[in-house]
């Protein structure tokens, strides 16, 4: 079993604080910083779950959603992860997201 906590950790405390984020900062980049990860990590688990199939683009659902499309993306990738590695890395990713957002 994949010991899935460093995505979901990141991925709480990033969603968490879009959430409480003004509009303001949302239309100034954090939207935008988390529906940019959101679409990677759903990508990812795209290519893991059908390896040599174009991975569909994930929506823009609004800035007032993206907190929740990047919760999803990120569940959907510690589902299909074979390795601690493809976790970290996407722990990474999204720590590096929230970072540039400022949020």
């Amino acid at each position: 079993m994949v010991d899935t906590t460093p995505l979901t950790r990141a991925v709480e405390q990033f969603a968490d604080r879009l959430r409480a984020a003004p509009q303001s900062r949302l239309q100034r980049g954090a939207a935008g910083e988390a529906l940019g990860v959101a679409r990677e990590l759903a990508a990812r688990a795209q290519r893991l779950e059908a390896p040599g199939a174009e991975p569909r683009e994930m929506p823009d659902a609004g800035m007032f959603a993206v907190a929740d499309q990047l919760t999803v993306a990120a569940h959907d990738l510690a589902t299909v992860a074979p390795d601690e590695s493809t976790v970290a890395e996407a722990a990474d990713l999204v720590v590096e997201a929230q970072r540039r957002a400022g949020v």
